[in-house]
């Protein structure tokens, strides 16, 4: 599958290494005023070659609109189509691993699936396509801010064993995550990730990530019971992207060792008959429906699998081989996954906000 979504909807395509990637995104509703350049801002936080933490390929990530935008950037409701143009193009890079399959990665599964041998940078596999989940994702975005007052804030909790102590959590800047180079929005956690990370990166190693993701705004009574459940949803389309292993929603995993006097989220009423929950461990989402409070999840990000120390494989007429990765590549993908993270989850809000709108009461 190429495309994501019930009624806003992205259909992507492209390769690492092709002249371009790109998308159409359909099922925007007309009129709403997107700022390109604040998209353009938000693509900037995906690419690489920004710090010492992620990949060196220089990519400009310039989008490109071909329709469904009038000159002043508002949607006309018809299907915005645009293309990211690849720059920085090295496919020789990969010329010696046409062979033989990279261990972790989808060479083996891809040629057994589709009978093509190993593409450079992993083809259509490539994280370079979340590119295109960016731009989407950036347009629902405002979306969700323009008409809904929707904020998302993912940031990274932990890298490896390197993670944040109680103190730390309790003094985070969500909103400041991208000022961060490590996106842990503190401080002295950064340094320590950024430190952890650089050594293992001299090692010639890589290393996994945790992402948390924070949703504030979303109203009570978004997503559908059984098999649309809003949290199968945004598990749904988190687990689409490259390198991730794991989702759990508010407390997650923990819950399976707390009695249901601890798990339980009490309800009460303000003085104004508001209703409220007292505890949020459900992470704002119960029956598969928002309940209106905060909506939280984390990410498990596996090691970037491509590193610069030798490990065993074979080649595509199974013979035995060893492998040394070269080329460039993220040290630890969770960082730039970060923006995907956002990306995806704006997607999923934004079909939600349109698919709950069409299922309302009359």
């Amino acid at each position: 599958m190429n495309s994501f979504g019930r009624i806003f909807k992205l259909t992507t395509f492209g390769e690492s290494h092709g002249e371009a990637i790109g998308g159409v995104l359909d099922g925007c509703p007309s009129g709403i005023r997107i700022n390109m350049e604040e998209v353009q801002r938000f693509m900037q936080l995906r690419r690489p070659g920004t710090s010492s933490l992620v990949s060196p390929r220089k990519e400009e990530d310039t989008v490109r609109i071909l329709s469904g935008l009038l000159p002043d950037g508002t949607t006309t409701g018809h299907p915005i189509g645009f293309i990211i143009e690849n720059k920085d193009v090295r496919s020789q890079d990969y010329s010696s691993l046409s062979q033989l399959y990279r261990p972790s990665h989808a060479d083996y599964t891809y040629h057994h699936k589709y009978g093509i041998p190993p593409q450079a940078g992993g083809g259509r596999a490539s994280a370079r396509e979340t590119a295109v989940r960016c731009v989407g994702g950036a347009i629902a975005l405002q979306m969700l801010q323009q008409k809904f007052g929707i904020s998302i804030f993912p940031y990274i909790c932990s890298i490896g064993e390197a993670t944040l102590t109680d103190q730390e959590r309790s003094e985070l800047s969500i909103e400041r995550t991208y000022s961060f180079p490590s996106r842990c929005p503190h401080p002295e956690a950064d340094k320590r990730f950024s430190h952890y990370l650089l050594k293992t990166a001299t090692q010639g190693d890589s290393i996994g990530g945790l992402v948390q993701c924070i949703i504030k705004g979303v109203p009570i009574g978004w997503g559908s019971p059984l098999y649309d459940k809003l949290h199968a949803r945004l598990a749904y389309a988190i687990l689409s992207i490259n390198a991730t292993k794991g989702i759990e929603f508010g407390d997650g995993f923990a819950l399976a060792k707390k009695r249901g006097s601890e798990a339980n989220d009490a309800m009460d009423v303000t003085n104004e008959r508001a209703v409220f929950f007292k505890s949020n461990h459900s992470g704002g989402i119960q029956g598969g429906i928002s309940t209106g409070a905060t909506i939280s999840f984390r990410v498990a990000f596996k090691p970037t699998p491509t590193i610069g120390i030798e490990q065993e494989s074979i080649t595509v007429t199974k013979e035995r081989t060893t492998i040394k990765g070269k080329g460039r590549h993220d040290p630890c993908v969770a960082i730039r996954g970060v923006t995907v993270v956002h990306a995806m989850t704006a997607l999923v809000l934004a079909d939600e906000a349109l698919v709950s709108r069409a299922t309302a009461p009359l």
